[in-house]
């Protein structure tokens, strides 16, 4: 997998039990960007993928699924079009992230200020690994 490729494949979900569990123990950090909040953590590379995220809007948030997965598709694109430079980062360390985006408002926002929310916490993260 080339960090320069703009997709998001099925490697980069973070899906393991295990680490979703060790990423909510209270090990890890986290940081809010308003309507985001990431939580996040150093793990081993597995192949050659050095990031991998998962999105959660509560239903506590918005009771219809329409809504949850337009915000899903929305931050899963902002990040997908922007997360080249954190890879690079990453890849120069030799180690890698595990991240999950959570939704915190109750209302719906437009793409370009999800975008703009998902750059500040990326360039955060960056930041936090130099």
């Amino acid at each position: 997998m080339d960090i320069h490729s703009n997709g998001l494949c099925k490697a980069e979900r973070l899906n393991s039990k295990n680490v979703i569990d060790k990423l909510f123990e209270g090990n890890s950090k986290s940081f809010s960007v308003y309507p985001l909040r990431v939580v996040y953590m150093p793990v081993e590379i597995k192949g050659n993928i050095f990031a991998s995220i998962l999105i959660s809007v509560p239903k506590k948030r918005f009771k219809r699924a329409v809504k949850r997965n337009r915000v899903k598709r929305q931050i899963r694109e902002a990040y997908r079009k922007n997360k080249y430079e954190l890879l690079t980062v990453l890849n120069e360390k030799g180690y890698g992230l595990a991240m999950a985006f959570i939704y915190l408002s109750n209302e719906l926002y437009p793409t370009e200020r999800i975008e703009e929310c998902t750059k500040k916490i990326l360039e955060k993260l960056i930041e936090k690994q130099q």
